[in-house]
């Protein structure tokens, strides 16, 4: 059995959301695009590649900006007859596809670094680092406008990662500026390129695992089936046992869970089991944020669908 009413109302909540993370990605947008023109010019003026890998990177994360509001915009489109669930799970392939942007991104940017230290070139560290504080002071204003929404929203997580790696970068790109001007050392700024690179390739290996996780359909992180079955059994002694037990996640903290039931016979008659599926599915919701959850009662010639070979 089904309980109608949840999933709509959370859907408003989720729409009401969106509007905030909306409204916060644009004037994140609008911030980056302006210092990553800034960053590029001044990149190409002082023959610096952190700095200029630090602008790619800016445009790496205009680009996941841009792909995480498309998906918002799709994502609010209400469920239909033919899509159900609606499109939420956009926003979860934008975070995956600015996973894989970051790799390669990474990758053309420690490309870069080698070829610079096998070919240097002089480096203007004093102007690089004027133009590297800039760059580190907007990334830190990002970082702040979405900090706090990114535990919610993977999509929004993943944007949130481009910022730290931009942020990560200008630092290094400071850091730099302050060695070059003092020591005239200019193969720092590659080495310090190569470094940044690797950290965005490990922020960007947690994206891809957790956006393809919800792709496959698998339980989310530190839940599973064995465990709400267990949990539910205690909590509602008229359960006998569960089986064919499903739980999957749409979009982030938007789970879904369907069970076949078999009740104890005391609890069998249409009120009694009416009652129980509602107090399960109201359970569910609260404790675990399950938004949907089907709930049929088994027959006892039912097989479990999960141990057939």
């Amino acid at each position: 059995m089904n309980e109608p009413g949840v999933k709509d109302a959370f859907s408003g909540r989720l729409l009401e959301y969106r509007s905030v993370e909306k409204r916060k990605l644009v004037l994140s947008l609008s911030i980056t695009s302006v210092v990553m023109v800034v960053e590029l010019v001044g990149g190409l003026l002082t023959n610096s590649i952190a700095l200029i890998s630090d602008a790619g990177h800016m445009l790496t994360h205009c680009v996941a900006i841009g792909l995480g509001l498309v998906a918002i915009i799709i994502a609010r489109k209400p469920p239909c007859h033919h899509r159900t669930f609606g499109l939420y799970r956009s926003e979860i392939l934008a975070g995956f596809v600015n996973g894989l942007f970051l790799v390669i991104v990474a990758g053309v940017i420690m490309y870069e670094a080698v070829s610079r230290i096998m070919h240097p070139k002089e480096i203007l560290g004093l102007q690089m680092f004027a133009i590297a504080l800039v760059g580190l002071a907007v990334n830190c204003a990002s970082i702040l406008i979405l900090r706090g929404s990114h535990r919610k929203d993977l999509n929004v997580r993943s944007v949130f990662y481009h910022m730290i790696g931009d942020a990560a970068s200008s630092v290094g790109v400071v850091i730099a500026a302050i060695f070059i001007f003092r020591t005239e050392w200019s193969v720092i700024d590659p080495l310090i390129s190569l470094g940044v690179s690797a950290l965005i390739v490990f922020w960007a290996w947690g994206i891809l695992r957790e956006s393809a996780k919800v792709l496959l359909e698998m339980a989310p992180k530190g839940l599973n089936v064995d465990m709400i079955s267990e949990d539910l059994k205690r909590k509602f002694p008229e359960i006998e046992g569960l089986y064919n037990t499903h739980l999957w996640t749409i979009t982030t903290d938007m789970l879904v869970f369907s069970a076949h039931i078999r009740v104890r016979e005391s609890t069998e008659s249409n009120t009694g089991m009416g009652n129980l599926c509602s107090r399960i599915n109201e359970h569910l919701l609260e404790k675990y944020g399950v938004i949907e959850s089907t709930i049929q009662i088994a027959a006892d010639q039912e097989t479990d669908v999960c141990n057939i070979p």
